[in-house]
């Protein structure tokens, strides 16, 4: 085959195709390197499939907010794995990543590992590492380790769902690690080419979403007073002891029952007793709870997992609907508006054949720690406002 026919295969073909014609190191090559390496191939051999992906995990890291490793000097070397390591010329890094890719796949007593498939959402920490999130979006003891190589050669992002087989841990390592990405967003990886949120053209909402034949009755009436639809940025000001809760909860359960849209509910500087009965009321929409007692550095990383899930959905061609709780205390966790107008401001229809939409519900306290800064950072950009009274509601409970 040419190379110019090469040149069309996705570049899973070109893997398999290069793994049969025993090129080493072959998910090292850039895509020309590789096809012009196919196109002077000789007879394929027999070989095991392997994935060369060289480990570069740093034992013990995990969350994103601890405190960086000093980095050993250069010429001395870096620790790796109880021993020193040399550092090695440009010409032998191809040939080393071969053997990390074989190491990668092989336990201490150089036997095959076993390997579970597992499907989570991609965290990317400032030292470019990942980590699959398996329940929800919070962080778990069984999260996944994805390498920083898997994430650049796979041009991953924050928010994707990410699929493969995952080994255990070996000695001196706190997380299982990702073999390699099979599946990105429920289709193949994607080496370029790859649609940005930014991009695409945003065009006003006008399809209505559909929800369950249970919903309860405040979603309803909220749906009857200003009807939902996709792309909105749908903004709920709230008093306090409005009950705003329980009409976040009945809209996310009738949304999901609607079977139309993906669910992400992010809620901000809860009290820890709210977030078992989220969990029981959505089971299965993603849920990015941050309590009270989780530290505001830790409560705004949680809530850009949750917006960047939102944007890869609607990258993806699907519908995403982001129920966020509260703007008011995101504003003050991140200590800046900012992230608030970016993230109400998301929300939106898109225009191009094959993306998405991105629905925004948020709330927003006529008074707060904020000083109303959240509510008036947002004025104006809604195109569905809710507001809740608190002497409705009180009226409402007592009958």
């Amino acid at each position: 085959m040419g190379a110019a026919e090469l040149s069309e295969l996705h570049l899973a073909d070109l893997h398999r195709r290069a793994a049969d014609a025993g090129i080493e190191g072959y998910r090292l090559l850039r895509r020309e390197e590789l096809i012009e390496r196919l196109g002077g191939a000789e007879e394929p051999v027999e070989r095991p499939e392997a994935d060369d992906e060289p480990s570069e995990r740093r034992e013990g890291r995990d969350e994103p907010s601890e405190r960086p490793r000093r980095r050993r000097g250069r010429r001395g070397g870096r620790r790796r794995g109880g021993r020193e390591r040399e550092r090695l010329p440009a010409d032998d890094v191809r040939d080393e990543g071969e053997r990390e890719g074989r190491r990668q796949r092989q336990g201490d007593d150089g036997e095959p590992e076993a390997t579970e498939d597992v499907t989570g959402i991609l965290e990317i920490t400032r030292q470019r590492h990942g980590f699959l999130r398996l329940g929800g979006l919070t962080a778990r003891d069984d999260d996944v380790y994805v390498s920083a190589s898997q994430v650049r050669r796979c041009e991953l992002r924050p928010g994707d769902e990410v699929s493969g087989p995952a080994r255990e841990p070996r000695r001196g390592e706190r997380h299982r690690a990702l073999v390699h990405v099979d599946r990105v967003n429920g289709g193949d990886p994607q080496e370029e080419g790859r649609v940005e949120f930014d991009d695409l053209t945003p065009v006003p909402p006008s399809r209505p979403i559909p929800l369950g034949a249970e919903a309860g009755p405040q979603a309803r009436a909220a749906d009857q007073l200003a009807p939902l639809a996709f792309g909105q940025r749908v903004l709920v000001r709230a008093a306090p002891r409005s009950d705003r809760a329980t009409l976040l909860r009945e809209l996310g359960q009738a949304i999901t029952a609607g079977g139309a849209a993906n669910l992400i509910v992010l809620l901000i500087d809860e009290r820890p007793e709210e977030v078992p009965a989220w969990e029981r009321a959505l089971p299965e929409a993603d849920l990015a709870l941050a309590p009270a007692d989780l530290a505001p550095a830790e409560q705004v990383r949680l809530a850009e997992l949750a917006l960047e899930r939102s944007r890869r959905i609607a990258e993806s061609g699907a519908d995403a609907v982001l129920v966020c709780d509260s703007l008011t205390r995101l504003a003050v966790a991140a200590d800046d508006v900012g992230e608030v107008k970016r993230l109400f401001g998301s929300g939106r229809e898109l225009d191009e054949e094959g993306s998405g939409s991105l629905t925004v519900i948020a709330t927003a306290f006529d008074e707060g720690d904020d000083e109303g800064s959240a509510a008036r950072a947002v004025a104006t950009t809604e195109n569905s406002l809710l507001v809740l009274d608190d002497v409705l509601a009180e009226a409402e409970r007592l009958g």
